[in-house]
C-alpha cells in the first residue's frame, strides 16, 4: 500500500515535543543537539542518553529511540552476565537491555503516533535512570571479577 503523503504527520511536530520536554527537565534542547535533525544528547547521572526522532522515507509514521550505553560486555563470566541481563530485562517495563556490538545498551522504541510530553518525559527519565543505575553495578560486578584472576 502507498502511504498518503497527504495525511501525513508532521515529524516536526515531535522535534518540538522532544525539544520542550527537554526543556522541563532543566536542560537547554539547543545545546544538546545532535549531528542530525531530531537527534539529542543528554546526561543521566554517570549515563548518556540518546535520543532520535525519526521517520523512514517512504513510511507514513515515525518513531522515538532512546538509548544508553550500559556498558562494554565483559570478556568474562559471560554466561552469568547475560543470564543477569536476562533477569534484570524481567523486572523492568517500558525499557529493555540490549546488546549490540560490543556494548549493552538500555533502550526504549516507541512509534511517533498518539506520543505526548508525559510518555516521553517517562521514557526519556526511565531509559536515563535504568543505564544510571546499571552502569556502575554490573561493571564493578563483572570487571571486579577480572580483577581477581
Amino acid at each position: 500500500m502507498t502511504p498518503n503523503f497527504d495525511t501525513m504527520f508532521d515529524i516536526k511536530k515531535y522535534y518540538m515535543l522532544i525539544e520542550n520536554v527537554i526543556q522541563s527537565l532543566g536542560v537547554d534542547p539547543q545545546l544538546c543537539k545532535g549531528e542530525k535533525e531530531g537527534q539529542y544528547n543528554l546526561q543521566r547521572g554517570s549515563a548518556a542518553v540518546w535520543v532520535d526522532v525519526w521517520q523512514s522515507e517512504g513510511q507514513e509514521y515515525g518513531y522515538l529511540q532512546v538509548m544508553a550505553p550500559v556498558l562494554e560486555i565483559p570478556p568474562n563470566n559471560r554466561e552469568a552476565f547475560y543470564r543477569e541481563l536476562l533477569d534484570i530485562n524481567h523486572q523492568l517495563y517500558g525499557v529493555a537491555m540490549t546488546t549490540y556490538g560490543s556494548w549493552v545498551y538500555a533502550k526504549s522504541v516507541r512509534e511517533l503516533e498518539g506520543l505526548d510530553e508525559n510518555e516521553a518525559r517517562a521514557i526519556l527519565s526511565r531509559v536515563g535512570a535504568c543505564a544510571d543505575q546499571y552502569d556502575d553495578q554490573l561493571k564493578a560486578k563483572y570487571y571486579a571479577m577480572d580483577d581477581r584472576r
